[in-house]
């Protein structure tokens, strides 16, 4: 094998390691060996690259149940460095254009801006969450395929300590993340469409645009889905 070709597959390697910790963050070294089938070994080796460029850093496991002897499980997650940029001169340029239609036409002119978004992002994903029929839990997943589809690399997982009582959408990435970071509505539209598509009052506790290092969503399952109107 040519070096060219070694580093060609150690470079492809390192990111499918980026983009696992940044999908499903926090996520432990043997989680990721498991996932990729890789040895411990090389984990450690691609984890110790992305922790010298700044990709990745260690948030210690907090977790309450019982570990036994010994540390708490490292768990790896994303900094804003391991996001591919989305285009800094269409993120600037989209920025200048909200802030100009603010100034010149006024903040009711961005949140109407912002609800346009919302209804395409619900007009766009209705489909595949539709087909996932009535179970909340079952619509949030589609809706996270679907998102993942678009660049969003999302998951849905389960929070509860018996039965499923809410599930969390977490986004890895967001296309409008550099924008969301100065105008907060955009995110507001969002979270606002996901409610639209999954028929619950949902939550958001976290955003990229906001310096975490994912997108976090809390969707209720164990209620009454809204009526439909």
């Amino acid at each position: 094998m040519s070096v060219e070709h070694l580093d060609e597959t150690e470079s492809t390697t390192r990111e499918r390691v980026r983009d696992l910790i940044i999908e499903l963050g926090p996520i432990t070294a043997a989680d990721m060996a498991e996932r990729l089938d890789l040895t411990s070994a090389a984990i450690r080796r691609h984890l110790g690259a992305l922790e010298k460029v700044g990709q990745v850093t260690v948030r210690e496991d907090t977790s309450a149940a019982p570990r036994g002897r010994g540390r708490p499980a490292k768990r790896y997650i994303a900094t804003p460095a391991a996001h591919k940029p989305a285009g800094e001169a269409y993120a600037r340029l989209a920025v200048q254009a909200l802030q100009q239609l603010g100034d010149e036409v006024g903040p009711a002119a961005v949140e109407e801006f912002a609800r346009h978004r919302s209804a395409e992002l619900t007009t766009r994903y209705r489909a595949a969450v539709e087909a996932a029929g009535e179970d909340v839990d079952a619509r949030a997943a589609a809706l996270a395929q679907a998102l993942s589809h678009d660049g969003y690399a999302a998951t849905s997982r389960p929070v509860g300590v018996s039965d499923t009582v809410a599930v969390q959408l977490c986004q890895g990435h967001c296309p409008v993340q550099q924008i969301a970071a100065q105008f907060p509505q955009l995110c507001e539209a969002e979270t606002q469409a996901f409610a639209d598509l999954l028929g619950v009052h949902v939550q958001r506790l976290a955003t990229l645009a906001g310096g975490e290092h994912v997108c976090t969503t809390h969707i209720p399952v164990s209620i009454p889905t809204r009526a439909k109107e």
